[in-house]
């Protein structure tokens, strides 16, 4: 049989091109965040003022970095684990990498919306926004966990009998903690949905290594 012939199809490939691609995108998505940050326009000895009054821009930051850098620390933790890629990995591996590198436009969104009014009409808009975007990163990762448990021989053999079920788990609360940080935003104060999405990522770093009961 011919190499052709044997290749024809979607080949299963190591994880190496994957792994240094989401590198790269994590990398870029926590600089266009911190490209976010600027040197705010004031009038001379406002300098103080003028960065105290862009504090929704640190709290975005600090939400979104907190986000990304837990979802490289889960995307390593995972590929410790994933032995080939399927075109079903792939697909959920880059839909998760999709999400993310997008973060950094309702980041800025919120912190201008908040910045102008932080119980106006647009910074309700603006944390739906958000929750929508962070919620689509969650579900990226139970695509993922579904094709790893549909997909079992991916992983290597020594892995744990509960990541997976443990995976999708932590990404199904982290969607629904999301959704409802959105609608928690729009119903009540944008401000407190703000609150959740820089907890949020406390809770997957503290989650990273199993829950209690798991350990």
């Amino acid at each position: 049989m011919s190499r052709t012939r044997r290749l024809r199809g979607f080949s299963r490939s190591d994880t190496t091109r994957a792994e240094a691609f989401s590198d790269g995108v994590l990398a870029i998505a926590v600089t266009l965040l911190a490209l976010g940050l600027a040197d705010p326009p004031h009038r001379p000895g406002g300098l103080g003022h003028a960065l105290l009054a862009q504090w929704p821009a640190y709290l975005g930051y600090l939400a979104s970095f907190g986000y990304v850098s837990v979802i490289w620390l889960n995307h390593h933790q995972a590929f410790v684990r994933v032995r080939v890629m399927d075109r079903g990995l792939h697909a959920a591996n880059l839909l998760m990498l999709f999400s993310t590198a997008a973060l950094s436009f309702p980041t800025a969104v919120v912190a201008d919306a908040l910045q102008a009014d932080p119980d106006g009409s647009d910074a309700r808009v603006a944390v739906a926004l958000y929750a929508g975007l962070a919620a689509v990163m969650c579900l990226s990762w139970v695509a993922f966990y579904h094709q790893l448990a549909r997909r079992p021989e991916l992983l290597t053999p020594d892995v744990e009998s509960t990541y997976v079920r443990h995976g999708r788990l932590r990404s199904w609360a982290g969607a629904l903690a999301y959704g409802a940080a959105g609608l928690l935003g729009v119903l009540v104060a944008p401000l407190a949905a703000v609150a959740v999405f820089v907890v949020l990522p406390v809770f997957y770093f503290l989650t990273s290594d199993g829950f209690p009961e798991e350990r």
